[in-house]
């Protein structure tokens, strides 16, 4: 599912923030990405939702080799990804529902009743019923936060990433939402949460990668 092989990463003439990283994740796994801040988690799931590529080694990805893909292919394999971002890059002029339904949209195929009815039920669930036709700037960090996970998982991705996805919301709240992410887990999809939440590890108790200075120290 997703394998790098001695892996490094600098942005442009900068030091590498990732040095020789080799580690494979099954799919259908749940791993818990931590580390202190600055550790690198972050640029490592840049290279997982291909938002960049490797300064050296390899990533491969869905069986395909990262650094040889064309450029017509990147959009259909980022397709099959659901990335929750930490500063959510939410769509400002559009309401929840449609930010939420813009992955729906774009692959098209579905009629837009069933998107919307789709949409609609999904951001009940994460409690923003009483939000469905708000805009991002009318809503607090911790409500954008769950529309950008609503989008994240609307089209059950074969996989997930989340940047710190509970980091604005309280305890009951980010239980809920980690549970959205385990009954994805359950129907196949690949999840890798970055987090500083010790409880929420311990809790979950599911297997962890740890980045201390741009290596990774366990996998």
């Amino acid at each position: 599912m997703i394998c790098f092989q001695n892996v490094s990463l600098h942005y442009d003439s900068g030091p590498e923030v990732l040095r020789d990283i080799s580690f494979s994740l099954a799919q259908g796994s749940f791993y818990f990405l931590t580390g202190a801040s600055g550790a690198g988690k972050s640029s490592l799931l840049r290279l997982m939702y291909l938002g960049a590529k490797p300064s050296k080694g390899h990533v491969v990805l869905f069986d395909k080799k990262v650094d040889e893909l064309g450029r017509q292919e990147l959009p259909r394999l980022r397709r099959r990804i659901g990335v929750v971002f930490q500063d959510f890059h939410l769509l400002d002029h559009l309401s929840a529902l449609d930010n939420v339904a813009l992955p729906l949209r774009i692959a098209g195929g579905i009629d837009e009743s069933e998107i919307r009815s789709y949409v609609g039920e999904l951001l009940r669930w994460v409690g923003l019923g009483d939000h469905i036709m708000s805009r991002p700037s009318e809503l607090s960090g911790g409500q954008q936060q769950r529309i950008a996970i609503a989008r994240a998982v609307i089209n059950r991705p074969r996989l997930l990433l989340a940047d710190e996805p509970t980091g604005n919301v309280d305890d009951e709240t980010g239980f809920r939402l980690m549970h959205l992410f385990m009954e994805l887990n359950k129907l196949g999809t690949t999840v890798v949460i970055a987090t500083h939440n010790r409880q929420l590890i311990e809790k979950l108790d599911k297997p962890c990668l740890h980045l201390q200075h741009g290596q990774l120290m366990g996998a």
